[in-house]
């Protein structure tokens, strides 16, 4: 989901139009006058235990002019009951492998009712009845294509994966100088710039990098909104936390303008390495975690070695095998 120094890169951001932080406009004596109709999309997959908390998270935000959607990829652990109960306008099922997410969400925004809508991962759970309303206050403008909210890791989350979340989401965010950084979980689309293109259903990983690129070399803007806010986080096993950074790697290759053999081995495995074991121990070290260091050091090391190969699979798929690696 991310693009930055710890791996592989992209086009400068002065090609890519704006992306940046906004504070929502104060509406404490709007609340509930002329609030547009918003559609809430969810994907879910065997997510029960995170359901029973974001649905009635749903129903207590203060922003209430909206409708729900929601995809679910056959759970099999209660999800369909909760699901049911919130009454929502829209209730697709569909099977396990027929999942793709780039075409789960064209799915949804083709069904949505509005010119607003805002993604929530089944997992992820509203904090407080203000989750919505700034992420459809700043899709107002026009040319605003895309708004992303914080996410903060839920208790228990291990050292490795919190440092991820205090990088991308922290007050002191790492990814505000990145050339490039969004995240699908808790974010809202304008109908009218996806209707232009959509996610493309050839990318199985970072359609939402790819989407929110091809935003921002249209000339829209692509938003951080810090004021709403989730709870979402993974204790990934090395073996889950490799086959993501591959998938990610991947459809990278998709989208590279420099030339594959910056990707390497040294560069991107070994170097980028020992950089992310020195980040994660200075991180480790504030928070009294030096326990969990050889945790991430073990995480990361899978991470890095997946970037290299996931790239260079990615670039044999997409390019027709025109790296040449050294």
């Amino acid at each position: 989901m991310a693009r930055h120094p710890a791996g592989p890169g992209c086009k400068s951001a002065q090609n890519w139009g704006v992306q940046g932080i906004v504070a929502p406009p104060n509406c404490a004596n709007l609340v509930g006058m002329n609030d547009p109709l918003v559609t809430i999309i969810i994907r879910s997959f065997n997510e029960g235990w995170a359901l029973r908390e974001a649905l009635p998270a749903l129903s207590a935000q203060d922003y209430t002019n909206w409708e729900l959607i929601v995809i679910d990829s056959g759970s099999t652990d209660g999800s369909v009951e909760l699901i049911r109960q919130a009454a929502p306008r829209h209730f697709i099922q569909i099977r396990p492998h027929d999942y793709n997410p780039s075409a789960v969400m064209n799915r949804g925004m083709q069904l949505a009712r509005s010119e607003i809508a805002v993604f929530l991962n089944a997992d992820a759970t509203p904090q407080g009845p203000h989750w919505l309303r700034p992420l459809v206050s700043l899709l107002q403008d026009p040319f605003t294509a895309a708004v992303f909210g914080r996410q903060i890791p839920r208790p228990g989350c291990r050292a490795v994966f919190w440092h991820d979340y205090d990088r991308c989401f922290g007050s002191k965010r790492d990814s505000a100088q990145w050339e490039h950084f969004f995240s699908m979980v808790s974010s809202g689309l304008r109908k009218d710039i996806w209707s232009q293109r959509g996610f493309l259903e050839a990318m199985q990983y970072s359609e939402d990098d790819e989407y929110t690129l091809w935003c921002r070399a249209q000339g829209y803007r692509v938003l951080y909104c810090p004021e709403s806010v989730v709870a979402h986080s993974h204790n990934y096993t090395p073996v889950q936390a490799y086959k993501r950074s591959f998938g990610e790697a991947r459809a990278l290759a998709a989208v590279w303008n420099s030339s594959p053999a910056e990707i390497n081995w040294p560069r991107t495995v070994l170097l980028g390495w020992i950089n992310d074991v020195r980040r994660d121990f200075g991180f480790c070290a504030r928070h009294g975690l030096l326990a969990e260091w050889k945790h991430a050091a073990q995480i990361r090391w899978q991470q890095r070695r997946a970037r290299l190969d996931g790239f260079r699979e990615g670039w044999k798929f997409y390019r027709n095998d025109e790296a040449i690696y050294h």
